[in-house]
């Protein structure tokens, strides 16, 4: 008796042991999760794009053919590498210039890192592990509010991404109708941002999660949507010409009635802006 009970004093030591070490490791993970870095070269403008990669075996969707509905494959995915995907369709778009390509890890797949011909804009678009879709949509919602903010070197300039973009955008299916997160996203820093969510239903899902993050939405949506790139980069085109919410939601709406097919009347009832 006396052995099994210093028997399971040893396995309750070396237990607690693991268990505070995987907590130290996880707040150690958390903490380079959520930087909070400010300074960079404020000359310079952002757009952050992030995209959870269509993925049929972990998300809640409605399954499209196997090979663009892999999460894990950036090449083949809908909402990246196919012909109408964020990679395909900026790079070959004549308004931006693709000059950085690198894997992040094992959540983040690609960023692509684009500059603008004319302007001093930058856009940065993160690639998103289907599976990792939850990550995905918090890492909007606390760039969005301001409690994330990070910064990237491009050419010996430091350009500010996350919260210290100027306009963030979310791509892809809304997960929120599958899994659910905290009430609301608290701004941090009175800072007002521009945000674009191409999602089914982003309006009625996102609002809640962004009463209190002091966003000024251009665009996001009331049904259900395919939301290829066309349709936020002629949002983007108005955004740079410094156009007004009316005037960008229209240019997202054309985009998406020619490519998707359907009328003007439609895509302008489904592509909605402000709240």
């Amino acid at each position: 008796m006396k052995q099994l009970t210093v028997l399971f004093l040893i396995l309750f030591a070396f237990t607690s042991c693991n268990y505070s070490q995987s907590k130290e490791n996880n707040k150690s993970t958390e903490q380079k999760a959520f930087k909070n870095i400010t300074k960079f070269d404020t000359t310079t403008k952002t757009i952050h794009i992030y995209v959870a990669l269509c993925d049929n075996k972990y998300q809640g969707i409605v399954p499209v053919p196997a090979k663009i509905g892999n999460g894990q494959d950036l090449n083949s995915n809908l909402y990246w590498g196919c012909s109408f995907g964020i990679r395909t369709y900026f790079k070959k778009s004549k308004e931006w210039d693709l000059i950085k390509s690198q894997k992040l890890d094992s959540v983040r797949l690609e960023r692509l890192v684009f500059k603008h011909k004319q302007k001093n804009y930058y856009l940065v678009a993160d690639a998103y592990d289907g599976r990792y879709i939850k990550q995905c949509t918090k890492d909007f919602l606390k760039s969005s509010a301001g409690q994330t903010r990070d910064t990237i070197n491009i050419n010996k300039t430091t350009i500010g991404i996350s919260g210290n973009a100027k306009l963030i955008s979310y791509i892809g299916h809304d997960g929120l109708m599958d899994f659910q997160l905290p009430d609301s996203y608290q701004n941090t820093d009175n800072i007002k941002r521009d945000v674009i969510i191409l999602a089914c239903y982003s309006k009625k899902y996102f609002a809640p999660h962004l009463r209190s993050a002091n966003v000024n939405p251009l665009v996001w949506t009331t049904g259900l949507m395919c939301p290829e790139a066309y349709t936020i980069h002629d949002a983007i085109t108005g955004y740079l010409k410094k156009e007004n919410n009316s005037q960008i939601r229209t240019r997202a709406a054309l985009a998406y009635s020619k490519y998707q097919k359907c009328s003007e009347g439609a895509a302008k009832n489904l592509l909605v802006t402000n709240w």
